[in-house]
C-alpha cells in the first residue's frame, strides 16, 4: 500500500523573523550582488518498515512536524513504502520549494545518513539544479530524546510498581550497526540515560544485530548479577515494527531462562511532540527559543 503525504505548516503560526523561510540567499548577477528570496521546505526521511502501524506512526510524526515548522513538510521513506525520496523531493518542488532541508529521522549517523540518503538526494538535485539542499544531523543524543527515554523507563517502572534502586538493572538495547561511531553513540546515550534514572552502576547496552554484545548475552549477565530482582529493558527505537517485536521475544525468552528475575520491557519512542521538537531543533536551530526547555 502506498502512503502519500504533503503537509503545509499552519498559516496562523507566525514564523520567527530569522526563519529559513524568510532568509535571503545571495545570487551573483553581473557585477553586483542581488538578493533572491528562497522558499524553504523540509523532506523528512524515515527508514521505512513493512509494519503498517510503524508506517502510520511515521506519517503521524510528519504531521506533528508540519504543525510546528515554518515551512512545508513532506514525509518520505527510504525503504519498503512510498513516497520515496525522489517522489518526496518532487512534491516539494511542485509546491514551489527551492531550498530543501533533508531531515533524516534516524537515531544515529550510520550508513543511511552518511551514504544512502546523500546519494539519492544528489540524483534529485541533478534533475533540479535550481533547488538548493542541505542535510540536518540525526537525532543522536538530543535533549528531547534523552528526556523521552527517561520518561519511558519511569513509566514502565511505575506501571509495574518497581523501584529504580540497586535491585534493578537497566539494559538499553539498540538495533546495532557496523559503523563504529553509531555503536559508540549508542553506548554513550545508554550511560546518559542510566545516569538520569539513577541506574548507572547497574546498567549496560546491548544490540539486536551487527554489533556486540548481543541482547540475549546482556540479559543473561544482568539477571545473574548479585541482588538483581528486576531487569528493565528499554529499546531505543522510534516506532512499532518487526524489530520491536523481535526484542520483546528475546526478553520473554530471557524470562524463561531466569524465572526468579522479573523482566520488564519499555515502549519505543513513538510519534510524539518530543521527537517532533527534536527534529525541528535540527532543521531550524533559530526556533529553539520557541520550543520547550530541555532539562
Amino acid at each position: 500500500m502506498a502512503f502519500w503525504l504533503i503537509l503545509i505548516a499552519r498559516e496562523s503560526r507566525e514564523p520567527p523573523k530569522s526563519s529559513l523561510k524568510n532568509a535571503l540567499v545571495p545570487k551573483l548577477t553581473g557585477d553586483h550582488l542581488d538578493q533572491q528570496p528562497r522558499t524553504d521546505g523540509i523532506l523528512l526521511v524515515g527508514h521505512g518498515t513493512r509494519d503498517p502501524s510503524g508506517t502510520a506512526q511515521f506519517f503521524e510524526l510528519s504531521k506533528m512536524l508540519a504543525e510546528r515548522a515554518p515551512c512545508p513538510v513532506v514525509g518520505c521513506l527510504l525503504e519498503f513504502q512510498e513516497p520515496t525520496i525522489p517522489q518526496g523531493w518532487q512534491m516539494l518542488v511542485e509546491a514551489g520549494v527551492d531550498r530543501i532541508c533533508i531531515a533524516p529521522l534516524l537515531l544515529f549517523a550510520a550508513g543511511h545518513a552518511r551514504s544512502d540518503i546523500p546519494e539519492l538526494v544528489a540524483e534529485c538535485a541533478a534533475k533540479t539544479p535550481h533547488v538548493e539542499s542541505w542535510q540536518a544531523g540525526p537525532l543522536s543524543r538530543a535533549g528531547e530524546i534523552l528526556s523521552l527515554l527517561e520518561s519511558r523507563i519511569r513509566q514502565v517502572a511505575h506501571a509495574s510498581k518497581v523501584t529504580l534502586d540497586e535491585s534493578t538493572a537497566l539494559v538499553m538495547v539498540g538495533r546495532g550497526s557496523y559503523h563504529p561511531c553509531a555503536t559508540s553513540d549508542m553506548r554513550v546515550l545508554g550511560q546518559l540515560v542510566a545516569h538520569r534514572t539513577g541506574l548507572l552502576p547497574k546498567s549496560t547496552v546491548g544490540f539486536y544485530a551487527m554489533a556486540e554484545p548481543k541482547l540475549p548475552e546482556v540479559l543473561d549477565r544482568a539477571a545473574e548479577a548479585t541482588d538483581i530482582e528486576t531487569v528493565l529493558v528499554q529499546p531505543h527505537l522510534l516506532f512499532q515494527g518487526r524489530l520491536y517485536d523481535a526484542i520483546a521475544r528475546q526478553v520473554d525468552e530471557a524470562g524463561q531462562r531466569h524465572p526468579s528475575v522479573r523482566f520488564l520491557l519499555g515502549n519505543y519512542l513513538g510519534p510524539c511532540e518530543a521527537v517532533a521538537d527534536a527534529v525541528l531543533r535540527r532543521t531550524h536551530p533559530e526556533t529553539s527559543a520557541l520550543l520547550p526547555s530541555i532539562m
